[in-house]
């Protein structure tokens, strides 16, 4: 039986475009399946949203041709501060504090924000002939066999595909169809997201202040600008939500501090409910889940998107190495040895950054007792405080080729 494309990927948000693109560079005939039109995708005028790309997430976008693209609007992360406290009290004595120079790569990772990296990714899949776009298509059903899938779109076309890759986020069509449960529950907080001018510059430091209702994080952008991530309760986050921009800003300012002067917003401002989400499996017949659609996890240290380029990496070298040896990449031998890569490395962080939420958000005398202690003890342990550093960086684990910097 013939096919119409080597992958089909479902799901054309950061993570798919990414993949294709990777597995475009291989030699394979790639098509992108996308619920959305095209026009919805392009956001020209800054809009708030940024991402903390690791260093080994810079890596992988080098190897994919779309660094050079986008780094003249990244933003180097040279520094992150770690301290507790409450709002208007300022932070804890105790604190952890993470320099770029104490490993010898270079800067932990970048900011970079999502209008910059969306319209890179859009542009290069458009101008990559080994890639087709389906916009506005949705699938509404996957047929896999012993040689590959059948893919029903709503529209009533068919695709016919070697495997599928599922990269369609948390609520993904293609696990819930492919028979793979998920777990996961609610955190009880609601993510604050927005973008702030401030007089003063960062320099380059990243800031996680964490409070008993949720962490704060200040990220640096290019020029006098930053990322702010920021949890609260449901209930408080809906109605700080609901204020008007300026009553939002005095909420904000004695959780921010005066360290970078007067700050005011800059872009939109939006929420988003926290979760965990993990599914049980990250493959099935002919199908392999990467990023969101596999794992949803608690922003506290950053980790998402980089979890999910990881994914991504990973997936592309065992089809490639499986291609190169004449193997079947779309068979459950080869994606098994995807998911045995993977699996205990997502499951370890949903574990951890539920974990890190707990013990941090709240205000338990003992427990804020004991956090402060640890932070301190790490800060004054070179060897522990550099172990911290290259989590940070996405340095630690069983790296793929291309978070390596290397061609697959």
């Amino acid at each position: 039986m013939s096919f119409d494309t080597d992958i089909a990927i479902v799901g054309g948000g950061l993570s798919g475009p990414t993949l294709a693109l990777a597995l475009a560079a291989s030699g394979l005939k790639v098509t992108v399946i996308d619920a959305q039109k095209a026009q919805t995708r392009k956001a020209d005028g800054f809009d708030g949203r940024s991402y903390a790309l690791a260093l080994t997430s810079v890596r992988l976008l080098e190897g994919i041709g779309l660094w050079e693209t986008v780094t003249e609007h990244a933003q180097p992360m040279l520094e992150i501060k770690v301290t507790d406290g409450r709002a208007g009290e300022g932070p804890s004595p105790f604190f952890m504090h993470f320099d770029h120079a104490e490993i010898e790569e270079g800067p932990m990772g970048h900011m970079l924000e999502d209008r910059h990296l969306r319209r890179a990714l859009m542009e290069a899949v458009a101008a990559n002939d080994a890639v087709h776009v389906m916009n506005g298509e949705e699938v509404i059903a996957q047929a896999p066999d012993t040689t590959g899938v059948t893919l029903t779109l709503a529209s009533g076309k068919l695709l016919r595909a070697r495997l599928c890759i599922g990269a369609d986020g948390r609520s993904s069509g293609t696990a819930a169809r492919a028979g793979i449960k998920r777990t996961g529950w609610a955190y009880g907080q609601t993510a604050l997201v927005c973008a702030v001018n401030h007089e003063l510059p960062h320099n380059g430091i990243a800031h996680q202040f964490f409070m008993p209702p949720g962490p704060l994080a200040i990220l640096p952008l290019t020029g006098n600008r930053s990322s702010i991530v920021w949890s609260e309760t449901d209930q408080n986050a809906a109605r700080i939500h609901a204020l008007p921009d300026e009553e939002y800003l005095n909420v904000l300012r004695p959780r921010f501090g005066d360290f970078l002067g007067e700050i005011s917003l800059a872009g939109a401002r939006y929420t988003y409910p926290l979760s965990l989400s993990l599914t049980h499996d990250m493959i099935a017949d002919r199908v392999a889940l990467v990023g969101d659609s596999a794992h949803g996890v608690h922003p506290i240290a950053g980790q998402g998107l980089n979890a999910g380029f990881r994914d991504i990496a990973a997936l592309c070298e065992v089809i490639v190495d499986a291609q190169r040896r004449g193997e079947d990449f779309g068979a459950g031998v080869a994606l098994a040895r995807y998911q045995e890569w993977r699996r205990f490395d997502n499951v370890s962080l949903a574990l951890a950054t539920d974990s890190f939420n707990r013990l941090f958000s709240n205000d338990n005398g003992f427990m804020r007792l004991a956090r402060d202690i640890g932070m301190g003890v790490i800060n004054a342990m070179p060897g522990l405080r550099r172990t911290f550093i290259r989590e940070a960086a996405g340095l630690n684990g069983d790296l793929p080729k291309l978070m390596r910097g290397l061609p697959l």
